[in-house]
């Protein structure tokens, strides 16, 4: 891609972003298509982070930065902070716990010491389809809750979504994952939710939150708190959850 080849000519200081209005090609998780129509908000975003830092040590948990931003471009607005716009773990925007309005993809290269990150994100601002779109959501709470609150549009929340970033990375450069996490479980969807472990008819347990690394924690019956990973071929990232030996 283009900017996976510009991203190592320019300058250290200076950032970038590539803003699709229209995306042909889209990625997801493991080669999955992304379907782009007009009105999501695409964007592709260059970031370097050195290594020996806060979240150089912790790269997994730059996608879940990247979410929250998303949900906060639209609840940090006055008036909109009860869009129930919400972070599914590892890198999903959902309206509530119900339907998949955004993703988000992060691809590092470390080079030296100096992880280079793209940031891929996409969200659903002004289409119905192909789920529901976040101008669906105002539509509703005005509806609902007898307010008038203006429609979004892509590029003032991709912007927002850039500002709120840089923000949280620096929290975290700060004070490390204590610093963002209460943000993050504030618009999460999991929490105390259930999920079987190493099979359909594994054994239960619930999701306490996530570890220093990014990892979902869960607690199982009978036994501590562990941190688990997705099966990794599980359409739903929550479906079977392994224990790392």
């Amino acid at each position: 891609s283009l900017i996976g080849r510009l991203m190592f000519e320019l300058p250290e200081e200076m950032g970038l972003i590539a803003i699709a209005v229209r995306q042909t090609q889209g990625k997801g998780r493991g080669g999955n298509v992304w379907l782009s129509p007009i009105g999501c908000a695409l964007s592709t975003l260059h970031i370097t982070i050195p290594l020996h830092s806060n979240l150089g040590q912790r790269i997994p948990f730059i996608q879940h930065l990247v979410s929250l931003a998303v949900v906060e471009s639209v609840r940090s607005i006055p008036g909109y902070e009860d869009i129930d716009l919400r972070v599914k773990w590892p890198n999903d925007i959902y309206y509530s716990d119900l339907m998949k309005l955004g993703g988000v993809l992060v691809n590092s290269t470390l080079i030296e010491t100096t992880f280079h990150i793209l940031i891929g994100f996409g969200f659903n601002v002004n289409n119905s389809n192909p789920t529901i779109c976040i101008n669906d959501l105002i539509t509703k709470f005005n509806k609902e809750e007898g307010t008038k609150l203006k429609p979004l549009t892509a590029d003032c929340l991709i912007a927002r979504t850039v500002t709120v970033l840089e923000r949280l990375i620096d929290i975290f450069q700060e004070k490390g994952p204590n610093g963002v996490l209460p943000r993050y479980y504030k618009y999460w969807v999991h929490s105390g939710k259930k999920v079987r472990l190493y099979s359909e008819e594994g054994p239960i347990a619930w999701i306490v939150g996530i570890d220093d690394y990014g990892f979902l924690q869960v607690h199982e019956e009978g036994k501590g708190v562990e941190s688990v990973h997705p099966d990794g071929n599980s359409f739903d990232m929550l479906r079977n959850l392994i224990v790392p030996k």
